[in-house]
Order: C-alpha cells, then sequence, then structure tokens
C-alpha cells in the first residue's frame, strides 16, 4: 500500500467511523504534511485525541500501527520533494541494473495495473455516479492544464459526438473561464490534475463550486486539493517505474465516461452520433483504405 492507496481508504471510511476515530481520520486527511513530520503525541494533540487513538485508527486501517501511517506519508513527501529531476537519477540506476527489456516491460506491467483497478467496485461506483451527473448535465466543461489538458481534451472531443454538451475552454490566451459566464446550476465542471497539482486548475474548479456548477474531479488523491471541492472525485494511480508520471488511467477513465454518458443518452445520443459521422463523412474528414479487388482467376 502507498499513501494514495491509504488516503483513498481513509476517505472511503472516515464518516462511518465513531468519535475520536473519526477525527484521527480527518486529521491525517487534512495534514499529510504533518503526519510525515511530527512525533504521533504531537499529531493526536492537534487532533484532539488521546495518542492511542491513532494507533487504533491505523489498526482499523489494515495497518500494523501508526508509524506505518507516518512511514508511508514520509516515503511521499520525499518523491514529492525530489521532483522530475531526482526521480530521473532513479530510474537511469534502475533501468540500468534491470535492463532495457525488463523496464520496459515494468512500466508496462505497472501501467496495465492501474487501468485495471478501474474495475474495482470503488472505482466503478465513482465513475457511474459521475456519469450520471454529466449525462444529466446541460453542459460539461472540460477543463485541465500541462500534462493533463490531453485528457481534459480527448474527454470533449468524445463528448462532441453527442451534440453541443461539451465545452472545452480555450486557455491559451488566459481567458479561459470566461466560457462559464454562460454556465447554468446543474451543469458539470469536469476538472483534472495530478500531483505536483497545477495551481490554475485549483482555483478553477473553487470558482466553478462556488458558482453553482456540478465539481466533477478526476485526480489521484483523496487528499487531493480538487477531491475536496468535487462532488464526484474519480482517483487514478499515475505511480509509474518511469520518471514521468502515467496518464493513461486517466485517458482510460475518461473513456469510460464517455460510453456511460452515451449510454445514458439513448435514443437521442445515438441520433447525435449518427449526425456527426455524416458531418465527418461529407467533409471527406477521415481516410479509409479501398478494398482490394480480388483478381478474377
Amino acid at each position: 500500500m502507498d499513501r494514495a492507496a491509504l488516503a483513498e481508504r481513509i476517505a472511503r471510511s472516515v464518516d462511518a467511523l465513531p468519535g475520536q476515530l473519526g477525527a484521527a481520520a480527518r486529521y491525517v486527511m487534512e495534514n499529510p504534511g504533518d503526519v510525515a513530520l511530527l512525533s504521533m503525541r504531537e499529531q493526536a494533540r492537534r487532533a484532539g485525541v488521546q495518542p492511542w487513538t491513532m494507533t487504533r485508527l491505523a489498526k482499523r486501517l489494515g495497518l500494523e500501527g501508526y508509524e506505518e501511517v507516518r512511514r508511508l506519508h514520509g516515503q511521499a513527501l520525499k518523491e514529492q520533494a525530489l521532483g522530475f529531476s531526482g526521480r530521473a537519477g532513479v530510474q537511469v540506476a534502475r533501468q540500468r541494473r534491470a535492463g532495457e527489456r525488463a523496464f520496459a516491460g515494468e512500466i508496462a506491467a505497472s501501467t496495465a495495473a492501474h487501468i485495471a483497478a478501474l474495475a474495482e467496485a470503488g472505482a466503478l461506483d465513482a465513475l457511474t455516479a459521475a456519469a450520471a451527473a454529466m449525462a444529466r448535465a446541460r453542459r460539461v466543461y472540460c477543463f485541465g492544464l500541462r500534462s493533463s489538458r490531453p485528457v481534459a481534451a480527448h474527454l470533449a472531443y468524445m463528448l462532441s459526438f453527442l451534440g453541443e454538451k461539451a465545452v472545452l475552454p480555450d486557455t491559451g490566451d488566459g481567458g479561459g473561464l470566461d466560457a462559464l459566464r454562460f454556465a447554468a446550476p446543474g451543469d458539470v465542471f469536469f476538472v483534472v490534475t495530478v500531483a505536483p497539482y497545477t495551481r490554475a486548475s485549483v482555483e478553477a474548479a473553487r470558482h466553478a463550486r462556488e458558482a453553482g456548477l456540478v465539481v466533477v474531479a478526476l485526480t489521484d488523491s483523496a487528499a487531493s486539493p480538487v477531491a475536496g471541492l468535487a462532488r464526484h472525485a474519480i482517483l487514478v494511480s499515475t505511480e509509474s517505474p518511469s520518471f514521468f508520471h502515467t496518464m493513461a488511467p486517466a485517458f482510460a477513465a475518461v473513456e469510460v465516461l464517455a460510453a456511460l454518458v452515451a449510454g445514458e443518452g439513448g435514443e437521442e445520443a445515438l441520433d447525435a452520433i449518427f449526425r456527426t459521422e455524416r458531418h465527418l463523412t461529407n467533409l471527406k474528414v477521415h481516410v479509409f483504405a479501398r478494398k482490394r479487388r480480388e483478381k478474377h482467376r
């Protein structure tokens, strides 16, 4: 288990935890830096609970003790501090040790496992709830920056087959959120950001929520700053043996969402897809290989 998995487990159970256990769990969620750096007794004092409550919480989460909670948070803090350049050095050493083929296999296997995790019960619940909100919405504003931008654009492209539901704000000129002036309550603001989180994406999600939009966040941790702003949070792992984080699970998640939204649309969605395909055919957008004629013997 890594810190992201632990945060997700806490987020799923925090509302059901009684009294001091619940207070301890909320403290861990909201203060990851303190968990890594402060003693258990000091954390208990700040959380307003008894020290042994922290140990009980750890065991409730399936860990041996609270030191394991601190270790996971400390490792996450260390990895974040390394940044891309620090992790690159780790990768070079690992790649030389394992060899090119083995290292490539590690990356592929790791990514495949993250995508497979989308079929687990918790992930499916999050995906179906988010898709239902998107299907009901008049507009879905798809927002992402930096490495998350292509993920948001991919969702917007797929939803464009369903008519005018998707809006991809143009962030190139700094006026991306101008599009929200046409938004109405019940519309969805779909935001993608993963660690290190882009400040502008977090602020955009906060603005959207204050404007009455339904925020759907695709992110990498229950402790992500956009997860706390979202009505629906879809969590994907970005961990990779490479120093680049992987966005493949995020792409898989939006493909699931688009499929679910299209299915919710029924006949109306089918009609919209048909009109879109006819339009693309008339414009000769795609190149289709001609079938080879069979030679007569």
